[in-house]
């Protein structure tokens, strides 16, 4: 149905366990057959045991009883760990895909998209599709299974009363109907507030320091309390309707349990059927009612998860921007880490009307040094970007070694460069497992070598547990000059062919700054390196300095021939290198 097609989401993830799926329902079938059973035996106890007072007919009634209730509990014990396992083992795939392909979006999704939107997805909408598989799915199966059979039944033993319960159906499902379709919006609306919801708390949370430091403690609780009103009163409003729909059928269900007991009943003192007959027929109208109660909950379970499932899907449908390229070519090897950049023009999705690069032309030899400055806003780690290839520029190219980076696959055009960013990033790992993230099997020696070579042995020694601590979220244990050094750890230890320095030295001391600057001075010799820095005291040793301005290249020199030339260079030069009464008469 049409307000369940969300939930075909999960046909590929149930397809590979159509074993356990195909036992699951077994099972089921089985523990339905039981429950049914239970009425023939109870016909059986009343009129020939009680009405005909045989012990012996007594005796095989109770056995039957049991053998039923020994087949009942362990069909449903299997049933139950069945769809348990596969609502966790489909779950936990579902779960890995979703964050697998969010990775490899890009992060021009990710400027219009909050991560905890994202999470909130993968996590909670998530744990509603666990809850369907592991429960509603089969509650509503089940329940179907045994009202079906119910009403067999009830035929079986009395037609004329069948034809009761059969009329009554029509107005037990119409409440269903009707209140279905509203319940499913609501649930997609109150998982969305839910959202809302995380995202403003990760958010609030991530920046907790910059709350306290503004002393906004309170008005950062009272947006996150006006977020959670909102989640509540939209959680309301799906649990109201649903709680309406629920009410309506339970009362049409049993009142008409009630009406078919009390014709039943006059029947029985008429003499035209049994007391056994009435009794077996009561046990399947109840189980038929209490069939009908469980259906329309369970339904408002599938269709809240159908909702989940939808906006699983949409994350599951997302088209990375920067795709694999068809054909595929590869890098020479061994790369020498030529870099060019031909008439490349680009803007980011968020600012359409400003060209971030225009016709930007830059070429760098392999082995070469360029230090790329410029004022904020001017373009250059726009530069780094497009060379990683976070996004793709709307016209020009891009190459390494004269191959076009679009053509390359993305991991070997990544595993080809190495960057220090201006905020170096730390996860909750240990330090090894920080430095180690761009080149996961290096050995020990090998990721102690880079951590001395970036000036940061002595700080890491010297934590509780040496290279086996772990630095908390983010890094969060360490100074900003500490996970700056563990930053350049990281880039030194990929050795990759081509180096990009984001600020590289901007968080560090003077003493540290020199002494990571001396081994990025032997390292840099090997390789290509690009090098972004707003103080021009750590570029000058560069092979070039191509100062970018409005996107476009405006002067390429080294440091005395720009000074000299005077533009732009010269003055940031002045700003910077002049005591500041000069700087302020400027």
């Amino acid at each position: 149905m049409k307000r369940f097609a969300g939930l075909r989401l999960l046909g590929p993830y149930l397809r590979p366990y159509r074993g356990r799926v195909a036992l699951a329902l077994l099972s089921l079938l089985v523990a339905a057959g039981t429950v049914l059973a239970f009425g023939a035996c109870l016909r059986a106890l009343i009129d020939r045991g009680f009405a005909e007072g045989r012990p012996d007919v007594l005796n095989y009634a109770l056995a039957s009883l049991l053998v039923v209730a020994l087949v009942l509990a362990i069909a449903s014990g299997g049933r139950y760990y069945l769809v348990s396992w596969l609502g966790e083992r489909v779950v936990g795939n579902l779960r890995r895909d979703l964050f697998a392909h969010v990775l490899r979006l890009g992060p021009a999704w990710f400027e219009i998209k909050r991560s905890g939107d994202v999470m909130s997805r993968i996590s909670g909408d998530a744990q509603l599709i666990e809850q369907v598989i592991g429960s509603s799915a089969s509650v509503v199966l089940r329940n179907t299974l045994m009202c079906i059979g119910g009403i067999v039944m009830l035929v079986i033993t009395n037609p004329k009363l069948a034809l009761y319960v059969l009329a009554i159906v029509p107005l037990a499902v119409a409440p269903i109907v009707i209140f279905g379709r509203k319940v499913r919006g609501l649930s997609r609306e109150a998982q969305a507030r839910i959202a809302d919801l995380v995202s403003e708390g990760a958010e609030t949370l991530d920046a907790v320091r910059t709350v306290q430091a503004f002393a906004q403690e309170d008005h950062a609780s009272q947006r996150f309390g006006i977020t959670t009103e909102h989640a509540f009163r939209a959680s309301i409003r799906r649990i109201g309707s649903r709680a309406t729909m629920t009410t309506v059928v339970i009362f049409i269900v049993f009142a008409a349990v009630g009406f078919l007991l009390w014709i039943g009943g006059q029947d029985v003192i008429a003499g035209r059927i049994s007391a056994g007959d009435l009794s077996a027929f009561v046990f399947y109208a109840v189980l038929v009612a209490s069939s009908g109660g469980a259906i329309s909950e369970s339904i408002g379970d599938l269709q809240r998860a159908s909702g989940a499932a939808e906006r699983l899907a949409e994350l599951r449908d997302e088209v990375p921007v920067i795709a694999e390229p068809a054909q595929p070519r590869s890098l020479p090897k061994p790369t020498r880490g030529a870099v060019a950049f031909d008439e490349v023009s680009f803007r980011y999705p968020t600012r359409p009307d400003s060209l971030a690069l225009d016709r930007f032309d830059l070429s760098v030899a392999p082995g070469e040094t360029v230090a790329i400055v410029g004022p904020s806003g001017a373009g250059k780690t726009t530069v780094f970007n497009l060379l990683l290839r976070f996004y793709d520029p709307e016209s020009g190219k891009v190459s390494i070694d004269g191959v076009d980076i679009a053509s390359l696959p993305l991991a070997e055009l990544r595993r080809a460069i190495a960057i220090v960013p201006q905020e170096p990033v730390l996860f909750t790992a240990s330090v090894t497992e920080n430095i180690r993230y761009g080149r996961p099997e290096a050995s020990e020696a090998e990721v102690k070598a880079a951590a001395a070579a970036a000036s940061a042995l002595g700080f890491i020694e010297a934590l509780p547990h040496g290279f086996a601590t772990h630095l908390g979220a983010r890094g969060v244990r360490l100074s900003g000059g500490q996970r700056q050094r563990l930053a350049v750890a990281r880039a030194l230890l990929c050795d990759a062919p081509i180096l990009l320095l984001d600020e590289a030295t901007s968080a560090l001391d003077a003493e540290s700054e020199l002494a990571i600057q001396q081994a990025l001075d032997r390292l840099m010799h090997q390789r290509t390196t690009l090098v972004i820095a707003h103080r021009l005291a750590t570029v000058q040793k560069a092979d070039r300095i191509v100062v970018v301005d409005g996107g476009r290249v405006v002067d390429v020199g080294r440091h005395a021939d720009l000074v000299r030339r005077g533009g732009l260079y010269a003055r940031l030069a002045e700003l910077q290198f002049s005591p500041p009464s000069v700087a302020a008469a400027s």
